[in-house]
């Protein structure tokens, strides 16, 4: 892969993997059908993870442990013939291992007898209707004038229909046909009780099969809201079909990865009425700033990748073009620097369109994203299915409030990142824009509501870490706030959660590959090698007996010879051993070589040869070499001391060079947080400072009441009229505020989202890491020197309050010397009670304890 997948991704694949493996050995032994869905949030790079598994079932992949299927042909099936394209540029863009030549778009031309194996096929909805020349001839169809079934020619020079061609890949046992299908909801049809009897849709039937068309043998469906796909597979029934586990992305972890926009901002009138020129002048300054903010970005980061951000004019299905018309003389007379030719439209007729004084020229949906020219858009509903163009980060929206499903469904198309990741410390990079001209307070909850679950279709759930605000303010840095207080936040350590099954000699090699790529360490590869060479041979050592044993496994093949006797009829077995082959003492070699890391092992076998002064040839070399790496796999706890040396060098390295890696531009600091996270165990970051938040400054009641946020002073964020910060606090923070205000300068609402910029202390929880971020960071200046006090309202009503003040006191254990106090506060019998994490007898008291009410209540508390 071109890409280093994300932790989700990586784990999705690997569930994927496990499915294909059992799918494609039941039909090939047994001829059982198998189907299962891959559902994940929109944006959260649905065509990346299937590029990576594709990659591994043409190929195979030692890391998953993933042998290539050689039967293996692919459709990849989707209602759009443009999504299709656009899904096979996207594979091409992510994978290094599939060749053009294998992602065949069939045509109306298309005339193969069956599928090739080691290609993917893509084929839309549109090429099995029934008036497509790929299916012509292969029903009859009946002569209402002679009540009869009369067979319907075939199209010249073709012998086969595509129907034929997929049951002869099917039949044939040399090749196992997958089918993925993509936006897998769509053409299922809403499930019912009699789903089973319902006239077969297209897709249906390519599915279960139909007349002389068998069911295919593996079904993949792919989707953000697979509900419809997975109730049909089940209602379908059909026979020797057998449903595999669905895998499931957790849309937290989208979202935690900074893949899609963290904020989505609705702007809407005080008052809702006819379209006016004030709010398109809005819009178009939006995208002023927007395309600024962007290029000052670009600037400060010497980054060739200058994301030219664009803005969609959504219109009613029958818009007026007059009014079209003035809102383009409102954003050209605006925004001087933009052109006409800056404009597009996607509108059905495909053709250069009128829209008062101005001609726009019309262009395909796939192409808006990489035609940087383009930098405003007239669109009517969702432009397309599956469509998404990162760079959209401002909309207007002439809908009304009836429409609310065209807005959600466009806007939903507009969340990706940009540059695939999240802009550390600034909201306004990381947020999308929409005005709502004919929206009120009322309607646009409906439009935040759906935003919130991540989108409109039964079974979506709330995307934690998202947020949409209505009429929001930007915040910047207090210009009181000097260098030495944001220097020392900078310091602070933040920790990062773990990813699951991440392999240290895997995490090594990356970090040496990114630190020879920055010119910080340009020899780390080898470096590491040599590195894991010399514990590779210090194991040999160590474990010398075990593995003494295990080569006389490697190289002796054991089994058992049945003899009959004719007369008698009766049996016995006798055992046999024989010299391994270097076949055998090959395939045990790379079984090791899937558990240490096929580049390790590969460039150990070459290190072991050229020591290697007894063996005549460099054919014995190697085979000697093998033998014993094969043996070192047989060893129980050699891995452990190899994953143990290897996290130990990764640790050294990073601490080596965390200077340095701080002065690289963010996408490459990006990389090092990135592997920093693939530990087994929590890893401490240091926090970015924050340059911009997006904040709400009303609220609005469950009763539609619409109320005005308080403001607070020295905030380390305010807003640039007034230097005060607007957010609701309850009746404890309040209280904390207050008092911690009176004797400190600054204070910092610590975010609740995974950004850069908010502090997380890890714990666990039923054995699995979660982060706990507290509520206040208070800031002083004392003789000359920042001193930081973490101060915690904490509820004791969760039944995780006692692992979250856990997590805070071995943060404590662990960082102390960066801040003066790290106190927990809770409520207890109407009082409020603080526990100071930072003094040793009482943090050990804290991770003694089974019960956090009754440390507030006990000595180890005080009174606040």
């Amino acid at each position: 892969m071109k890409f280093t997948l994300k932790d989700y991704q990586e784990e999705a694949v690997g569930k994927v993997l496990e499915n294909l493996k059992k799918a494609s050995k039941r039909w090939q032994e047994d001829g059982e059908r198998n189907a299962f869905s891959l559902s994940a949030a929109t944006g959260a790079g649905k065509t990346v993870m299937a590029a990576a598994f594709f990659e591994a079932l043409f190929h195979g992949d030692d890391n998953y442990d993933f042998v290539a299927d050689p039967t293996a042909t692919v459709i990849w099936f989707s209602d759009d013939p443009s999504l299709n394209q656009q899904t096979l540029s996207r594979i091409m863009e992510a994978s290094d291992r599939i060749d053009f030549s294998d992602l065949i778009v069939v045509g109306n031309s298309f005339n193969r007898d069956k599928f090739e194996a080691g290609k993917i096929y893509f084929l839309n909805t549109q090429k099995l209707g029934k008036n497509s020349l790929l299916v012509r001839g292969h029903e009859s169809e009946v002569d209402e004038s002679q009540g009869e079934l009369i067979p319907r020619a075939k199209p010249d020079l073709r012998s086969q229909t595509i129907w034929d061609t997929i049951q002869n890949t099917i039949n044939d046992p040399n090749l196992t046909l997958y089918l993925v299908l993509d936006e897998a909801h769509r053409g299922m049809g809403k499930p019912s009780a009699n789903a089973a009897n319902e006239k077969s849709t297209i897709v249906k039937r390519l599915i279960n099969g139909q007349g002389s068309t068998s069911a295919i043998p593996v079904v993949v469906g792919i989707s953000a809201t697979v509900e419809r796909f997975n109730a049909a597979m089940t209602a379908a029934k059909v026979e020797g079909r057998t449903n595999l586990p669905n895998v499931v992305v957790d849309p937290a972890k989208v979202q935690a990865s900074g893949l899609l926009k963290d904020t989505i901002i609705l702007e809407i009138p005080e008052k809702v009425g006819k379209f006016d020129t004030v709010l398109m002048r809005r819009a178009a300054n939006k995208l002023k700033e927007i395309s600024e903010a962007w290029d000052e970005y670009s600037k400060n980061q010497k980054s060739e990748k200058n994301v030219k951000p664009l803005m969609v004019i959504q219109v009613p299905n029958t818009p007026d073009h007059d009014e079209i018309g003035r809102a383009l003389d409102t954003i050209l007379r605006e925004w001087d620097v933009l052109r006409p030719e800056s404009i597009a439209h996607v509108f059905g007729e495909h053709t250069e369109m009128n829209f008062g004084g101005h001609s726009v020229s019309y262009i395909s949906p796939e192409r808006i994203q990489d035609s940087q020219w383009v930098r405003v858009v007239i669109a009517k509903d969702a432009i397309s299915t599956g469509w998404d163009c990162p760079r959209a980060e401002v909309m207007i929206s002439f809908r009304s409030a009836t429409d609310q499903t065209h807005i959600t469904q466009l806007l939903g198309r507009m969340i990706r990142s940009p540059l695939a990741r999240r802009i550390s410390g600034n909201d306004r990079l990381n947020a999308v824009d929409c005005i709502l001209p004919f929206f009120d307070a009322t309607t646009v909850k409906a439009v935040a509501d759906v935003l919130m679950k991540g989108g409109d279709e039964e079974g979506s759930g709330p995307l934690v870490g998202r947020r949409v605000l209505v009429n929001s303010k930007e915040m910047f840095p207090h210009p009181k706030a000097d260098k030495k207080i944001w220097e020392k936040f900078s310091s602070l350590p933040t920790q990062t959660l773990p990813q699951r099954g991440a392999k240290p000699v895997k995490r090594l090699t990356a970090l040496a590959q990114e630190l020879a790529a920055d010119a910080l360490h340009k020899t780390a590869g080898q470096k590491s090698h040599e590195h894991l060479h010399k514990v590779l041979d210090a194991a040999s050592v160590r474990y010398a007996n075990e593995i003494k044993e295990a080569r006389k496994a490697v190289l002796t093949v054991e089994g058992k010879t049945l003899k009959v006797e004719m007369k008698s009829k009766e049996m016995s077995f006798d055992d046999f051993v024989e010299n391994a082959d270097f076949k055998v003492i090959e395939d045990a070699f790379k079984r090791t070589a899937r558990i240490i890391s096929p580049d390790l092992a590969r460039t150990y076998a070459d290190y072991l040869a050229a020591k290697n002064k007894t063996a005549v040839s460099d054919e014995e070399k190697l085979m000697e070499a093998y033998t014993d790496i094969a043996a070192m796999g047989l060893v129980t706890h050699l891995q452990e001391y190899l994953d143990a040396e290897a996290e130990k060098q990764t640790s050294d390295w990073l601490d080596e060079y965390r200077v340095k890696i701080k002065d690289l531009s963010e996408d490459r600091q990006e990389a090092y947080r990135a592997i920093r996270s693939w530990s087994k165990e929590p890893q401490s970051l240091e926090l970015d400072a924050p340059k911009s938040w997006m904040v709400a400054t009303t609220e609005r009641k469950e009763d539609g009441r619409e109320f005005t946020l308080p403001r607070y002073k020295n905030h380390l964020l305010c807003d640039k009229d007034d230097q005060e910060f607007p957010c609701e606090l309850n009746d404890w923070e309040k209280v904390v505020l207050k008092k911690e205000s009176a004797r400190s300068d600054f204070w910092y609402r610590n975010p609740s989202r995974p950004t850069q910029d908010s502090l997380g202390a890890a714990y666990k929880n039923n054995d699995r890491y979660q982060i706990v971020r507290p509520d206040f960071l208070f800031f002083s200046v004392v003789s000359g020197k920042v001193v930081v006090d973490i101060v915690d309202p904490h509820g004791l009503h969760l039944s995780d309050s006692l692992a979250k003040l856990q997590g805070l006191a071995q943060y404590a254990e662990e960082h102390s010397k960066h801040f003066r106090r790290i106190e927990s506060i809770a409520e207890v019998n109407g009082k409020l009670r603080v526990i100071d994490l930072t003094e040793d007898k009482i943090r050990k008291q804290v991770l003694n304890s089974d019960n956090a009410k009754a440390l507030f209540e006990g000595n180890t508390a005080s009174d606040y």
